[in-house]
């Protein structure tokens, strides 16, 4: 029964209700695979033995630390064992290895967060065209020589209920985008934290360096958001 209102509600919406249906979909399962993604890399993270590693290399004990670093599934720890593999090497190598992991590692972070930031902008869009052609079909039934009740209404229903879908979806896209981004600046300081601490402590780098690293560009994020 559930199941035939809720077939009724969206048949009422109008056409403009597949592509917001489609848009639903694409932000159920984005949603859920980031929250699925960041749990898994959450539980990955071992400070711990981040911390081993980094003493290790204060004690300027290369081999321990790249022992240590061998395996671990921690992103930044990742990171830093693929900078140390290249220490020894050509000049410079070490902090291009670690830029290139860093790379790597918040591209992966932030992966479908274009994805996200268009559905935010456009499930509203989608709404608001469902208002207007909602409006267009109840002034047409106005402006008929036998006005139908039944269309009028019929043609507000149809714009107020494109109207909610559309904003629901930009609402339930909007806050896990927002926090989603949140955990990727924070993986980018922790990353640029840990590549300057292993260049300062292996590359012979100054107190004051930071190693800057790119995040993925979102499209209108600074703008919208």
């Amino acid at each position: 029964m559930i199941a035939n209102i809720v077939l009724e509600f969206f048949l009422r919406g109008g056409p403009v209700m597949w592509p917001i249906l489609i848009c639903a979909l694409v932000a159920v399962a984005v949603v859920g695979e980031r929250a699925f993604w960041w749990t898994r890399e959450s539980s990955r993270r071992d400070p711990r033995k981040l911390e081993q590693i980094l003493a290790a290399l204060e004690n300027h004990d290369i081999a321990a630390a790249q022992t240590a670093a061998a395996g671990s599934e921690d992103p930044i720890i990742r990171v830093i064992h693929h900078g140390l593999e290249h220490v020894g090497h050509a000049h410079g190598s070490l902090l291009g290895a670690l830029q290139l992991a860093a790379g790597v590692e918040l591209k992966r972070a932030g992966r479908f967060l274009t994805v996200m930031d268009t559905l935010v902008t456009l499930a509203p869009l989608l709404g608001l065209l469902g208002t207007v052609t909602g409006l267009m079909t109840a002034f047409l039934h106005i402006g008929s020589e036998e006005l139908s009740v039944k269309g009028v209404t019929g043609g507000i229903g149809q714009a107020l209920i494109a109207t909610a879908c559309g904003l629901g979806i930009a609402i339930f896209s909007l806050i896990p985008f927002n926090y989603f981004s949140a955990k990727v600046a924070q993986l980018q300081f922790d990353l640029e934290t840990a590549a300057t601490n292993v260049e300062v402590m292996v590359g012979g780098g100054k107190a004051g360096d930071t190693v800057h690293l790119r995040k993925p560009e979102t499209p209108g994020q600074a703008t919208s958001h």
